[in-house]
């Protein structure tokens, strides 16, 4: 049986109260980037655990696993062990309580279930709506004693991409929910990169704004690097920026900002408890968004890591010896279930369209993996809606509360 395999094949049930233990015993400096979660949700996958249907949400961007039992001889480590750089900054809220509350394999913080093949489920819906409901919370409760107090986020969109409109609608929801205010900043297709720089400039000014978001990709005229390097550093939510996308590379490095989609990685891994620590890590793709900003926190977590591109040669290969895998090619349904090895970790941050008659739209979401035959040899699968792309939008209004809780230190 694989390492990363579950000894049951039930859905996994939460305890609130060691959680609730955790958050009550946490340094001040140390804000849990999601509550317990609530029994229900963490339950309703009992119910479909003979025959489950996907996850009804259906998120932007998307770009574990398993408990280690007695046999395997494998050891959980502390956090402090597997994510170490990250430790260093107190100001970064971790995405588990520190140890002695580090949950076992019996109290996950994701809502799964047991598939009718063989791979369980992590339900990032289930996690990022308890981030959410967790940042509400906090925010309520620092207004009721500083009622000026106000998380502000501002979305830079330039053009009318419908893929770009679908992803920032997503972000608005999001942060209204959370309490988050948020605005769009919408600029027509002809705006200058001067005039643009002009725009960011103006709002890294202001004090009220904690947050500065640009919605990529931008028309060609206009240089990704330019704007993104242009936010300042406190503000850089996206953490696409030079300085942090730079400490997130340097090994012990210190980034204020995790990039999104990469955080919400680590936390879906970390929530299905799995140690990196000397684990063949694959990540398809190197993007800035993605495969960069993923491998560095793998790298980091001491995992052997293998990035793999367009130019890789002997690709399936390479995924054949993942024990995790990170999938971001924008190709649908690419990888194949028979590339994968029994009981890999399938991370799955792709987000394709094809077409689909039933759907009213024509066309249905799906991810770079093909999930009915890659769940029949993975021990941990993230679905296409409802995996990675929940979690990026949570961890980006993760990262604006963060922003305006060192903005009020300040």
């Amino acid at each position: 049986m694989s390492m990363f395999r579950r000894s049951s094949c039930e859905a996994l049930t939460f305890q609130t109260k060691a959680i609730a233990a955790a958050t009550a015993t946490a340094p001040a400096s140390i804000r849990l980037p999601w509550p317990p979660l609530d029994p229900r949700l963490v339950l309703r996958g009992q119910q479909q655990s003979q025959s489950p249907s996907p996850s009804p949400s259906q998120s932007p961007p998307q770009s574990q696993s398993g408990d280690r039992s007695a046999s395997s001889g494998n050891t959980v480590k502390s956090r402090g062990q597997r994510l170490g750089h990250l430790r260093q900054s107190s100001s970064l809220p971790l995405p588990l309580p520190p140890s002695p509350h580090r949950r076992t394999s019996q109290h996950r913080l994701f809502s799964s279930t047991r598939l009718a093949m063989t791979a369980t489920k992590i339900d990032g819906t289930a996690i990022a709506n308890s981030i959410r409901e967790r940042i509400h919370a906090e925010i309520e409760a620092t207004q009721k004693v500083n009622p000026q107090y106000k998380p502000s986020l501002k979305i830079i969109q330039v053009g009318d991409r419908s893929d770009s409109s679908t992803y920032v609608r997503a972000k608005l929801k999001a942060a209204e929910q959370a309490s988050i205010d948020c605005e769009l900043l919408q600029y027509p297709e002809t705006i200058s990169e001067v005039e643009l720089l002009k725009e960011i400039t103006r709002l890294n000014h202001d004090t009220t704004v904690h947050g500065i978001l640009v919605q990529l990709p931008v028309p060609a005229h206009i240089s990704e690097y330019a704007v993104t390097s242009a936010v300042a550093d406190e503000k850089d939510v996206d953490g696409f920026g030079a300085r942090n996308i730079g400490e997130l590379a340097k090994r012990g490095g210190r980034p204020l900002f995790i990039p999104c989609t990469a955080r919400g990685v680590m936390a879906l891994l970390d929530a299905a408890d799995i140690d990196l620590t000397g684990k063949n890590a694959v990540v398809l793709g190197r993007s800035n968004i993605v495969g960069s900003p993923v491998s560095y926190l793998f790298k980091n977590a001491d995992a052997t890591v293998t990035v793999c591109h367009s130019r890789t040669v002997g690709l399936e290969e390479h995924v054949k010896n993942a024990d995790i895998l990170v999938t971001a090619t924008g190709k649908a349904n690419f990888v194949k279930g028979e590339w994968l090895k029994q009981g890999v970790v399938v991370i799955d941050v792709g987000t394709n369209f094809i077409p689909d008659e039933t759907k009213k739209s024509g066309q249905r979401l799906v991810g770079d993996v093909d999930f009915a035959s890659a769940s029949e040899v993975a021990s941990y699968i993230t679905p296409v809606p409802g995996g990675v792309g929940p979690m990026t939008v949570a961890m980006l209004l993760q990262n604006v509360v963060d922003a305006a809780a060192r903005s009020s230190e300040s």
